[in-house]
This record gives structure tokens, sequence and C-alpha cells, in this order.
């Protein structure tokens, strides 16, 4: 029993990493990356996908990204998803293939994504916690119960602490390496 809330924990708190790192993909630096569009999706068909379903999303160089639509049609809304997105980017489009230089970002705006970055991560901390806390909550209804002794509780709750600051400095790890990035000129 304390094995399977320790392992769902350990797992729920991997996933809140991993959600945090994606994040930090849509978060705009100077350098372009196609995972910056993920999120974006266009109408194909009668239904709403990804622009990398409609389009190949490529890395030009290390400031444009290139779309080249599937489909001639499919230029004008993907321009249009760009546009409306709170990316602030300017797709320039040439034909059948699409541009997209990515702005240099001013120093206070660089000063404004490190505020997301670090915002982000504590979101992933405190999700880490939740997820802490309700652990030890589970551990303490078995004891309560009878089921696992206190002395199990204790071994449960140290092994749940190492756990908890594990993902947290994992996370504290990917919040550096971000704000590093957003500040690299």
């Amino acid at each position: 029993m304390i094995d399977d809330i320790l392992n769902d924990a350990e797992q729920r708190m991997t996933k809140s990493v991993e959600a945090v790192a994606t994040e930090f993909l849509r978060i705009r630096t100077g350098r372009a990356s196609t995972a910056l569009l993920d999120h974006l999706t266009v109408d194909y068909y009668g239904s709403r996908v990804p622009i990398a379903q409609a389009a190949t999303v490529s890395v030009g160089d290390a400031r444009t990204l290139v779309i080249q639509a599937w489909e001639k049609g499919m230029i004008p809304l993907i321009e249009k998803a760009i546009i409306e997105s709170d990316l602030g980017l300017n797709p320039v489009t040439a034909g059948e293939v699409m541009r997209i230089p990515m702005p240099a970002l001013t120093e206070e705006r660089r000063k404004e994504m490190t505020k997301i970055v670090r915002q982000e991560g504590e979101n992933g901390r405190i999700a880490v916690r939740n997820i802490r806390r309700d652990a030890l909550g589970d551990l303490r209804d078995l004891t309560k119960e009878k089921l696992i002794g206190e002395d199990d509780e204790k071994r449960a709750e140290a092994q749940m602490k190492i756990l908890t600051d594990r993902s947290v400095s994992r996370i504290d790890e990917k919040v550096n390496e971000k704000e590093a990035e957003v500040m690299d000129v």
C-alpha cells in the first residue's frame, strides 16, 4: 500500500516537472523553435487542428521559422492564427512558403519573460507540493485505519520528502536554464 502511494506520487510529480518543461517551450526567447507554435490551431476542413498537422513547421535559421502548408488554401488561415496569437510574430508569406522572423527581445521584454518563467516554475512547485500533501493524507488515513504502523508512516514521509525535494530541484534547474536562455542576447 505504501509503495503504491509513493509510486503514484512519484509519477504525478514527474508529470508536473514535464508539464513545466512543456510550458517553457511556449515561452518565446530570441531563438526560433517549432514548439512556439504547438498550441496554435487552424480550421482544417471543419475541425480545429494544430498547425503542425496542416503544414510542415521547421527552423530556417536561428531566428526564422519556416512554414510550408500542405495545401495552398491553408496559408491565409495559418497566417491569421499566428497574427491573432499573443506571440507578437509577423509572418511573411512568399508563395507557398511562410517565414516568421523572430524579433529580438528588448531588455524590458526579457525581464517580463523571466517573471513568466519564474511564475510557471512556481506553479510547478505548487503542483508538486499538492501531490505531496495528498500522499501524506493518504498515509495518515492508512495509519488511522491501523493498516500501517506509525513507524511505517514516518519512513514513508521521509521518502516522500526525498521525492518532493528531487522534483522541486528539477523544476528549479529548468527555471534557471530557461531564465539563462531568455536573458541570453
